[in-house]
This record gives structure tokens, C-alpha cells and sequence, in this order.
């Protein structure tokens, strides 16, 4: 059985009755974003986000209105923001396909990002919850706050891991545990046992993020170019563990270089040999297993081994996945 197949199992109903709330959001009189939303859906992936709201929803109790109308808001939220990134960034692609900023332009793109947040906030308030609508409040705060965190350190000659790890925590983490505190509060979880469900899907998503930062190092075949980062003057965990153990003079001139947008491809290239000559890969990978080992020690005992095996599951596709 795949990995896949392992994970959806215990909520394979719960995760078909998400898909039709979500493609049920398509259905609108207006013609044009009606036609935006059904090109956004054709770029939704696997779900990881939302497959984690119904898991923990699943681990803690069953799942519930409340659990899919969060599970749609949390969904909506990343969706709206990742719009609104391919307009900050410039970008013309997400996912192989073109973004909604290169399909349309970005006036419309801003307005459709706006859109999806605002229906975020709507599912929110039908989850009737509280905890549950200041917990996805707070997730747009810290997604943009991580944003805004990134641009303050972007002009530093060589990023300590400690900012490296709170810009990952903010911007991609947060969701990931967001997602798990939610699943574990729609089912009425003992308070800690939410904060427990809060803690393992931050591992998760430190992981997830350190995974797609790996991609950079390596070949295009991943949909992410070579060197993408570092040409954006993104510096990344395999070469922060570089520069900070065996950098030299020479190469701490190029990173500031690089942060003023002046290497070449050439340079590019030697960073990023740099980086694997010097274990940063090998270091950046021990880091997610050790995130890995702490998520599964903080699993409950007693819950259905069937969700376990699915969280766990959970885990290794973000480790291994290949894009």
C-alpha cells in the first residue's frame, strides 16, 4: 500500500466529503470567478493540510461539522495567501500551472486572493468556535508576520539557523500546527492533548519546509530551478550550516554579494557545491528525521492504530516526497 493510500484510509469518507465542500465553492453566478476558482482547484495537490485537520479530528474523537468547516477555512486561508505571494513574487507558475497573476493579471489576482480569505473567514464563523476562529486569525497574522520577519533579515551577509527556524516556523510551520490544533480541538481534546496536536504538526511542518528547501540544491525535474532561492537571496539551512562551519573569508564575500543581487551563475553553482561538499545536505536531512523521532514520541497512547499508522505515514511522505 502506498503511502498515500495509508494516510487517507481511516478518513477516506471524512477527506471525499471535503473534496465536494470545496469544489462546491466553484458553483457561483459569476462567470469569471467561478472560472478562477475551478483553475485554483486544479491546483490543490494532495492536501496535506486539510488530511491533517480530519486526522487529528479522527485521533481525538470523530469528525464533525465543525472539523471540515475548519479544515476548508484553513485551506482557504493558505490558498488565498499563496495568490497573493505569486503577485509579491512575481511568480508565473504554481504547481505546472500558470499562476492566476499570469492567467489574468494581478488587479484580478489580488481581488481573487481577497476573495479566499474572506471565504475563509466565513467557514470560520460557521465553525461556531471560538478557539477555533482566533487560532485561524492568528494564522494570518503570523503567515504575514513570517513574511515581513523574512524581508527584515533579507539584506544580513549570513542568517543565523535561529532566525532561519522562526522565518520557517512562521511561514509554513504555523499552518501545519494550526492545522493539527484545530482537528484535535473540533474533537473536543483535552487541553493538553491539543497542545500536544499543536506541537507534532509544528515538527511536521519544519520538516516539510526544510524538504522544500533541499529541492533548491538539485535539478529542475522537481519543478523548483536550481539555485531559485539563492537568486532571490533566500539562504536555506544546507548552506547556513555550510558558511557557519566551514565558511571562509572568501565565501562569506560571496554571500554578500549574493544578498545585493550581484553573483552569477557560476557563483550560484559554487555556493550550492559549497553546501553539499560540506555536509549542509546531510545536516539538513538529520534535522527533519530528529523533528521525525520528536513527532512520534508525542503521538497518544491508545489511538486507533490505523490513525497512527496514517500520521505516521503522514510523516514520511513529507520527508521522502520528491516534490
Amino acid at each position: 500500500m502506498s503511502a498515500l493510500n495509508t494516510i487517507i484510509r481511516p478518513i477516506e469518507v471524512e477527506f471525499a466529503a471535503f473534496r465536494k465542500m470545496q469544489d462546491d465553492l466553484a458553483v457561483n453566478p459569476n462567470p469569471l470567478l467561478r472560472e478562477i476558482i475551478l483553475h485554483v482547484n486544479k491546483q490543490r495537490g494532495k492536501q496535506m493540510r486539510p488530511m491533517m485537520v480530519l486526522l487529528f479530528g479522527k485521533m481525538f474523537g470523530k469528525v464533525v461539522d465543525k472539523t471540515y468547516c475548519a479544515a476548508l477555512a484553513l485551506e482557504l486561508l493558505h490558498t488565498g495567501s499563496l495568490v497573493h505571494d505569486d503577485v509579491v513574487d512575481e511568480s508565473m507558475q504554481r504547481r505546472g500551472q500558470a499562476s492566476v497573476n499570469a492567467l489574468y493579471d494581478n488587479k484580478l489576482a489580488v481581488l481573487v486572493g481577497d476573495y479566499l480569505l474572506s471565504t475563509a473567514l466565513y467557514y470560520t464563523g460557521q465553525c461556531d468556535d471560538p478557539r477555533i476562529t482566533n487560532i485561524v486569525g492568528a494564522l494570518g497574522q503570523t503567515l504575514a508576520d513570517g513574511e515581513i520577519f523574512q524581508m527584515f533579515h533579507s539584506h544580513e551577509k549570513v542568517v543565523s539557523e535561529e532566525v532561519y527556524f522562526e522565518i520557517i516556523r512562521k511561514k509554513t510551520a504555523s499552518l501545519f500546527s494550526s492545522c493539527a490544533e484545530i482537528g484535535a480541538l473540533s474533537a473536543d481534546a483535552a487541553p493538553e492533548e491539543v497542545k500536544r496536536a499543536r506541537q507534532i504538526g509544528e515538527y511536521i511542518g519544519l520538516c516539510f519546509q526544510i524538504r522544500d528547501d533541499i529541492f533548491d540544491y538539485y535539478t529542475d525535474d522537481v519543478g523548483k530551478p536550481t539555485g531559485n532561492d539563492m537568486r532571490e537571496g533566500k539562504l536555506t539551512l544546507p548552506i547556513i550550516y555550510a558558511v557557519h562551519t566551514q565558511g571562509d573569508d572568501r565565501i562569506r564575500e560571496m554571500i554578500g554579494r549574493l544578498k545585493c543581487g550581484e553573483l552569477d551563475e557560476a557563483e550560484i553553482n559554487e555556493l550550492i557545491a559549497f553546501a553539499k561538499d560540506c555536509g549542509g545536505i546531510e545536516y539538513a536531512e538529520q534535522t527533519m528525521r530528529e523533528y521525525r523521532q520528536k513527532a512520534i514520541e508525542l503521538l497518544p497512547e491508545g489511538i486507533d492504530e490505523e490513525v497512527r499508522e496514517a500520521i505516521i505515514a503522514y510523516m514520511d511522505m513529507v520527508i521522502n516526497r520528491t516534490k
